[in-house]
């Protein structure tokens, strides 16, 4: 295994301020997130790769999970170092040519206030296409992360690395999370803070380049606004983080449970089609497709 020890910060300095709040359940959230289900949600995916826009479905399930501290996976029971967090698995898939894509992020963030808002406990990303695929982790440890990565590709096969975490970090992997003050506050409406940035680890794939921490600035807008979507017209509060390397944006619904209506990247752009709320890992019997057209999905050719 090759094992690589990055620099503590790599072309950039931590953000200026004081530590940004915990991440922790804010007051209601188990009245609608303990029930035992979880939130799917559809959208219309325009995926930039290759130099060009390709269309595409993505998937956002959103739902609660009691995790282990020690293997950082979903607890049956009995650890004794469970604690609650909120998962979030998203799912995009979109054709390049003759071949597919099809990514899977997953991101856990703790709702016990032992982390800093921003900075999940664990994310992991596969990507696998006809050339090959590649897996990547990282586990979050107080103020630094390890990560491990392996992959199909020449000069890329195995590795390991660590990085320490700033005071002020986000990692975008979260935000979906974070936007949606599922998690706790960031900022409020009008305000921007200076944050620290870690790229998601599809764009690390994507653009085959190592993790960094980016200066970056987070703001939520003001006032809200009316969005339209293949899902209809929300009332919507857009959130913003602007880095070197672009801008991206999250229209939030200003209504509980602020779904997120559509999103932006400097690579790509998601409109919801379709949100329910299901015991989606009871549903793998026979039959059920139905269920896709709440998400206004199409179905697989091959079950139509």
């Amino acid at each position: 295994m090759l094992t690589v020890v990055l620099p503590l910060f790599l072309g950039c300095s931590a953000a200026s301020g004081r530590p940004l709040p915990a991440s922790s359940a804010p007051s209601g959230f188990w009245d609608h997130w303990g029930d035992g289900r979880a939130e799917l949600a559809g959208y219309r995916l325009e995926q930039g790769r290759y130099g060009k826009e390709r269309p595409g479905e993505a998937v956002l399930v959103f739902v609660t999970e009691d995790f282990t501290d020690g293997a950082r996976v979903k607890s049956d029971g009995g650890h004794g170092d469970e604690y609650p967090v909120l998962k979030l698995n998203e799912t995009r898939d979109f054709q390049t040519g003759i071949y597919d894509y099809n990514v899977m992020t997953s991101a856990f963030v703790r709702l016990d206030g032992k982390d800093r808002l921003g900075t999940p406990t664990k994310v992991s990303f596969s990507s696998q296409e006809w050339c090959g695929h590649v897996y990547d982790q990282l586990l979050t440890h107080g103020d630094r992360y390890d990560r491990t990565s392996h992959s199909y590709f020449d000069g890329e096969a195995d590795r390991s690395s660590s990085l320490a975490i700033p005071d002020r970090a986000v990692f975008l992997d979260a935000m979906p999370i974070v936007v949606r003050g599922l998690a706790g506050t960031l900022a409020e409406p009008g305000a921007s803070i200076e944050v620290a940035v870690h790229p998601r680890l599809v764009d690390l794939r994507f653009g085959h380049r190592d993790a960094s921490w980016d200066p970056g600035t987070y703001s939520v807008a003001a006032e809200t606004h009316e969005a339209t979507v293949p899902a209809g017209t929300f009332a919507v509060r857009t959130h913003s983080l602007t880095v070197a390397a672009g801008t991206w944006t999250w229209d939030v619904e200003e209504q509980a449970p602020h779904r997120l209506v559509r999103w932006t990247s400097p690579t790509e752009k998601a409109e919801l089609t379709g949100a329910i709320r299901e015991p989606y890992w009871r549903q793998n019997g026979p039959g059920g497709l139905e269920k896709r057209d709440g998400l206004g999905l199409p179905r697989p050719s091959w079950a139509r």
